[in-house]
């Protein structure tokens, strides 16, 4: 079984010690590391270079989206999990772009969160509802300079609209009974000829082009 190596930066110890209890329990996530603020925190993770990194966002000196920065730029491979008790515009939007994969509130369930971390760690993103209704509404408006859908087969466009539903791949293949390396195919082909980096921004491109009804 593969480990996903997981660091975790948060200001409470209480916080940290009781990630720690529950995901050390999973027998395929290995805690490598742990830091108290955004500083150390950036210091850790460019030497351990763990696959995940669970980011708390309000912390004493460097917050939370400036940590995200630094870490992303000097491990572009880490994925990080903003894990916060703030849904605030001024706090998503600039964890996002910081680039942030998920971004969960602290209320999440013990086992959802370990099913955002192996997410990460595929390059899937999870997100709080209530976040996820925040991006919709912010990048829901169509764009003149987006390429245009009619490229995509009617296949593609089912696997964009369940992409758009946060459907994982597994999910998506279950959905269309496929298997889950025809999913794969057939995001890539999505992401080729829409000219986008990620299931992110194909979820936000259904979005804009309403392939998708907003909630």
């Amino acid at each position: 079984m593969e480990t996903i190596t997981v660091m975790l930066i948060d200001d409470h110890q209480v916080v940290r010690q009781g990630l720690r209890d529950f995901l050390e329990l999973q027998e395929d996530i290995e805690i490598v590391g742990e830091a108290p603020n955004g500083e150390e925190g950036v210091q850790l993770a460019s030497e351990l270079l763990p696959e995940v990194v669970l980011m708390d966002l309000v912390m004493p000196g460097i917050d939370g989206v400036e940590a995200t920065r630094r870490i992303k730029a000097a491990s572009p491979s880490s994925k990080v999990i903003v894990l916060t008790s703030f849904a605030d515009d001024d706090k998503v939007f600039p964890a996002i772009k910081a680039g942030a994969i998920s971004y969960l509130l602290k209320d999440i369930s013990p086992a959802d969160l370990a099913h955002a971390i192996r997410a990460a760690q595929r390059n899937e993103a999870v997100l709080h509802p209530e976040v996820a209704a925040k991006l919709m509404q912010e990048f829901a408006a169509p764009r003149g300079n987006e390429a245009p859908v009619e490229q995509l087969t009617p296949r593609e466009m089912d696997v964009l609209r369940l992409i758009a539903k946060g459907k994982a791949n597994k999910e998506i293949a279950d959905a269309l009974i496929v298997s889950e390396k025809t999913v794969k195919s057939h995001v890539s082909n999505i992401l080729s000829k829409l000219h986008l980096a990620d299931r992110t921004q194909a979820a936000i491109y259904a979005l804009r082009q309403r392939l998708v009804p907003m909630e």
